[in-house]
């Protein structure tokens, strides 16, 4: 990896304030990640996932440490960093497509005009599948098809970094497994730069190129990481049986379940 990383999540520190005293929820988060990396947070409930990205959102603020994206410290939201929740967070007042536009307008106002914008909006659609269903407001779709309408809201923000809490969470499994796929069409398609906390053992693996594990809270850190060597594209029916596969899935769950248990105890 080069040397002067393209997002840096730098010795981050944050203490919440509670009636009993400051609460330490992550101590020197260190993490460097390259340009169109995607890279997975794992760990269990509590452990401050969430925080690290709502740090790197810009939503808090660090106690110590910082973050720098391309040189810049990061101190507040901006469009460059769009966030994917579990909860789609669609305005259910608004159509797929006047959703996406929304977001569009607050990045591109005066850089786009009219028809360069309706003609990008479609774009984002058709790349997460949803360019049939644009005119339909988010109580006339299902789960899947909202989490999608997030994601090209995302992409249409054009954003260096996206940002994903666990966005295929609420999702059944074979809605969650199509999400999965699309992602990773994308990113081979725009190369962008991907952090997504999960739960989900097996969708880390399959989706990234480093797993970091966080240890459990307070005072939540980088455990271990785990780099994926897995080529892609990646298919999910063949990996099954990859023991290399195997080994990855197996050093996650041997952190999680047999690491963090004796901290725990």
């Amino acid at each position: 990896m080069n040397q002067t990383a393209y997002l840096e999540i730098s010795q981050v520190s944050i203490a919440f304030p509670t009636p009993t005293g400051p609460f330490l929820a992550l101590n020197g988060v260190d993490l460097k990640i390259a340009k169109g990396e995607f890279v997975s947070l794992i760990g269990h409930s509590g452990c401050g996932k969430s925080t690290v990205l709502n740090i790197v959102a810009g939503l808090y603020q660090a106690t110590q440490g910082g973050v720098i994206l391309q040189g810049r410290e990061v101190t507040e939201p901006g469009p460059e960093r769009a966030v994917v929740f579990q909860n789609h967070s669609l305005l259910p007042w608004l159509t797929a497509y006047e959703n996406v536009e929304l977001a569009v307008k607050q990045v591109f106002k005066g850089k786009k005009s009219k028809s360069e914008m309706r003609e990008w909006i479609e774009h984002n659609m058709k790349l997460v599948h949803m360019d049939h269903a644009m005119h339909k407001r988010p109580d006339e779709i299902s789960g899947g098809m909202k989490q999608r309408v997030g994601i090209a809201r995302a992409l249409a923000m054009q954003p260096k970094v996206m940002l994903m809490d666990e966005p295929f969470g609420a999702l059944d499994a074979l809605t969650r497994a199509h999400l999965q796929d699309s992602l990773m069409e994308i990113q081979a398609d725009l190369k962008n730069t991907v952090i997504m906390i999960t739960h989900d053992v097996d969708e880390a693996v399959l989706l990234s190129d480093r797993i970091v594990m966080m240890t459990n809270g307070p005072a939540a850190t980088v455990g271990e990481i785990l780099t994926i060597d897995l080529p892609r594209p990646r298919d999910r029916l063949v990996l099954a049986d990859n023991p290399t596969y195997n080994h990855y899935r197996h050093e996650v769950l041997k952190f999680l379940y047999e690491k963090q248990r004796k901290v725990a105890h």
